[in-house]
């Protein structure tokens, strides 16, 4: 079994920054692809990025390209977030997601996922 649990999601102002990381445990995890999904009230969940298990690979929608970067620490178990220049528009609820192989992730059929965490982008 694999839990993960993301954190860092907060209130913050148009074109300012956060940081969104998720912590995973159980099986081994660092030979998992990771992603980052986001729920926004009334929408569909939406995928955002993806990473590979070496971290040599990554995949972003086109709607985050050049404003937000994924990564991981294999060390650590952990895959971060790094959204810049946020608009209102980024607000939603994000979701992080796990499973071996990162085509899944990208089609949103990953196996395991987070609760999520709340990003809120004031005008």
């Amino acid at each position: 079994q694999v839990q993960l649990v993301e954190s860092g999601g907060g209130l913050v102002q148009a074109g300012g920054s956060l940081r969104l990381s998720c912590a995973t445990s159980g099986r081994t995890v660092s030979s998992y692809a990771g992603g980052w999904f986001r729920q926004a009230p009334g929408k569909e969940r939406e995928f955002v990025a993806a990473i590979s298990w070496s971290g040599g690979n990554t995949y972003y929608a086109d709607s985050v390209k050049g404003r937000f970067t994924i990564s991981r620490d294999n060390a650590k178990n952990t895959v971060y977030l790094q959204m810049n220049t946020l608009k209102p528009g980024d607000s939603a609820v994000y979701y992080c997601a796990a499973d071996p192989d990162p085509r899944t992730v990208v089609a949103g059929s990953a196996s395991y996922w987070g609760q999520g965490t709340q990003v809120t982008v004031s005008s």
